[in-house]
C-alpha cells in the first residue's frame, strides 16, 4: 500500500463520508429474489458490504484514531478461543470440545478503550454485555458460565470484557466458527470479520490447505486488509514440513509477506483446558502490540484495511449492479409474457365482440323470439355471453402466462408462491369478471333509462327502458346478426338519439371489458411487482459508486 493512498484517509472530509451514506443506501435497499444465476452471491455480498460498511468503514474513518479491532477467525476447532485466552493471560472465552463453542462472540479490550466498543456506532447490530466479573491475575476459570450467553445464543449478542493485560489501542474479538452448523453463527462470524482492522486466521496442521480457509484469505487479499495468519496445533516431528508447504502456499496465492505464527501441539490446546504457556504465543503478542504502539505500524494496519475496503468497492458495487440488472431483465421477462397475454385476451375479445359471437346459443334464440320472448331473458343471456367470452379469453391468457413462466427460473420460483398461481385462481377470475358484467348491464340500463327521462323533458313519447336496455345490448355485442336491432332503436328513437346512444353504449362497452381485463392483468403482474426489482436499482448503485469514486 503506497503512502499516497494512506494519506487520503487521513484527511478524510465530509463529503466522502456522505457519498459512503448514499453507498450505503443504495446497497440496503437493493434486492436479489429471484433465484437466477450468481444471486444467492449477490444476497451474500449485499449483505457482507452492509455489514463492513456499519461495523467498519464508516467508523473508522469517522474515527481514524480508534482503537484497532483484531479478529480472530477460523473453522471449528481450530483453537481460537484458547488463542484469545492466551493472549489475554485468562479464560474470557469458552473453550474446549463441544462444538460450536463460541456461541457469543467475546470483545477484549483495554479499560480505557472500554468507551469507544460500548458505543452503539460500533457494531451496531450486536447487543453489548459487559463481565461482571473483574480481572483478577490468579484467575483462571474465567467468567461465571451463568453470565456467559445468557440469552441462549438466540439473539446477536457480544460480551464485553476490559482486560489491562492488552496494550491501549488494540481490542481482540473471538469470532464464531466460520464453517458453524449454525447458519447464525456463520452469518455473525463473517459480519465479524468485515469488521476489523486486523484479520487472524487460525487454522490448524491438519486444516490449513482446507477450501474455507483459503476462501477468507482470497478475501483479504481482495480487500488489501492487515492481516496474520496462525498455524495452531502443529506436531514437533512435521512442524517444519508444514511450516514451509503452508508458507508455498501462501506465496502462490500471493500473500508471502503476510505475518505468520505457529503454535505447536500441546496438551492444553488439544484439551482446550488450559492456557497455552506463553512463549508459544509471545511472537504473535508482541506482533499485535507493535500494530497498537508503534505509531508507523498502527497507521498501515487501520489505512490499510480503509483504503483496501474502499478500493474494493470499485469491484463489489459493479458486481452488485451487474446482478441487479440480471434480476430486473428477469422481471422484464415475466412481465413481458403477462402483457403479451393479456394484450392477445384483449385482441380476441375485440374481435369475438365485432363478429357477433355473444349472440349465439340462448342469447340468439331470445333475439330471434323478440319481443315475444321478452327484453330481461335477452339481456340476461347476453350478459352471460358476454362474462363467458371474457373468462375463456382471461383463462387462456393465464394458461400463457403460466407455461412461459415455467421457463424461466424467476417464474418458476413465482409460481410456487401462495397465491402467485395464474391457472389456479379459476373460480375468483370467474367471480371478478360476473361482478364486472353486472355493472355493465346496470350501466346499460342507466343509459336507458336517462334516455326516457330526455324523451319526457323534451315532451317526446318515452320508450320501455327495458326494451331500449335489451336492443341496445344486442346492438354491441351481435355484430352484423344484430343490426337488426339498431334499425328497430332508430325507429323508436329516432336515428339521431339511436345513434348517440349506441356511442355511448359502446364506450361502456369498451371501459368493461377494458377495465377487467387490466384489473386481470395487473393481478397477475402483482408477485413480480411486490420484488420491486427495478432498472433503478442497477442504476442508483453505479450512481452512488461515481459519486464516490468523484469524492476520493
Amino acid at each position: 500500500m503506497g503512502h499516497s493512498a494512506i494519506v487520503v484517509i487521513l484527511d478524510v472530509r465530509p463529503e466522502l463520508l456522505d457519498a459512503l451514506s448514499a453507498v450505503r443506501d443504495r446497497v440496503d435497499v437493493a434486492r436479489f429474489p429471484f433465484p437466477l444465476p450468481g444471486a444467492a452471491r449477490a444476497r451474500r455480498a449485499r449483505e457482507e458490504l452492509l455489514a463492513q460498511l456499519d461495523d467498519y468503514l464508516v467508523p473508522r474513518l469517522r474515527a481514524p484514531e480508534a482503537p484497532l479491532l483484531a479478529v480472530v477467525g477460523g473453522s471449528t476447532g481450530a483453537g481460537k478461543s484458547t488463542l484469545v485466552n492466551s493472549l489475554v493471560g485468562r479464560r474470557v472465552s469458552a473453550s474446549g470440545v463441544l462444538r460450536p463453542t463460541t456461541r457469543v462472540p467475546v470483545l477484549v479490550c483495554h479499560p480505557e478503550d472500554r468507551a469507544w466498543f460500548a458505543d452503539p456506532r460500533v457494531l451496531p447490530g450486536l447487543t453489548r454485555t459487559w463481565s461482571v466479573r473483574q480481572r483478577s491475575r490468579s484467575d483462571e476459570d474465567g467468567p461465571d458460565r451463568g453470565d456467559f450467553d445468557r440469552r441462549g445464543g438466540e439473539c446477536a449478542e457480544l460480551r464485553l470484557e476490559a482486560d489491562d493485560s492488552l496494550p491501549r489501542g488494540l481490542a481482540l474479538l473471538d469470532a464464531p466458527d466460520i464453517d458453524s452448523l449454525i447458519a447464525r453463527n456463520r452469518d455473525l462470524a463473517a459480519e465479524l470479520i468485515c469488521a476489523a482492522d486486523i484479520w487472524i486466521l487460525v487454522t490448524t496442521a491438519s486444516r490449513y490447505a482446507d477450501a474455507l480457509p483459503w476462501h477468507l484469505l482470497r478475501s483479504a487479499k481482495e480487500h488489501d486488509v492487515t492481516l496474520a495468519t496462525v498455524l495452531d496445533r502443529v506436531p514437533h516431528q512435521v512442524a517444519a514440513d508444514v511450516g514451509r508447504h503452508y508458507a508455498a502456499l501462501l506465496a502462490k496465492a500471493g500473500l508471502g509477506d503476510v505475518p505468520r505464527f505457529t503454535v505447536p501441539e500441546l496438551p492444553e490446546s488439544a484439551a482446550g483446558a488450559g492456557l497455552l504457556p506463553q512463549t508459544t504465543v509471545a511472537s504473535l503478542r508482541a506482533w499485535l502490540t507493535h500494530c497498537a504502539e508503534d505509531p508507523a505500524a498502527r497507521q498501515l494496519a487501520g489505512r490499510r484495511t480503509a483504503v483496501g475496503t474502499l478500493d474494493s468497492l470499485r469491484g463489489r458495487l459493479p458486481a452488485l449492479a451487474a446482478a441487479s440488472a440480471a434480476q430486473h431483465a428477469a422481471a422484464q421477462r415475466l412481465i413481458r409474457a403477462v402483457e403479451d397475454a393479456y394484450e392477445q385476451a384483449a385482441a380476441r375479445t375485440s374481435d369475438a365482440i365485432a363478429s357477433g359471437r355473444p349472440l349465439a346459443g340462448e342469447a340468439l334464440a331470445h333475439w330471434r323470439g323478440y319481443p315475444a320472448s321478452g327484453s330481461r331473458p335477452l339481456q340476461r343471456a347476453l350478459a352471460e355471453e358476454l362474462a363467458a367470452l371474457l373468462r375463456t379469453e382471461t383463462d387462456a391468457a393465464d394458461d400463457r402466462i403460466a407455461e412461459t413462466w415455467r421457463r424461466e427460473p424467476a417464474g418458476e420460483a413465482l409460481l410456487e408462491e401462495p397465491g402467485a398461481r395464474p391457472d389456479r385462481d379459476r373460480v375468483a377470475v370467474a367471480a371478478r369478471i360476473d361482478k364486472g358484467v353486472r355493472r355493465w348491464r346496470r350501466g346499460m340500463a342507466e343509459l336507458a333509462r336517462a334516455e326516457a327521462r330526455t324523451a319526457r323533458a323534451a315532451d317526446r313519447p318515452a320508450a320501455d327502458p327495458e326494451d331500449v336496455a335489451a336492443l341496445l345490448a344486442t346492438v354491441v355485442l351481435g355484430g352484423r346478426p344484430g343490426r337488426a336491432a339498431g334499425e328497430r332503436l332508430a325507429e323508436t328513437l329516432g336515428a339521431q338519439a339511436a345513434v348517440r346512444l349506441r356511442d355511448a353504449a359502446r364506450q361502456l362497452l369498451d371501459d368493461t371489458v377494458h377495465g377487467l381485463l387490466s384489473r386481470e392483468r395487473e393481478r397477475r403482474l402483482a408477485p413480480v411487482d411486490r420484488h420491486d426489482v427495478t432498472a433503478g436499482q442497477q442504476a442508483a448503485l453505479i450512481a452512488a459508486l461515481s459519486t464516490l469514486q468523484k469524492e476520493r
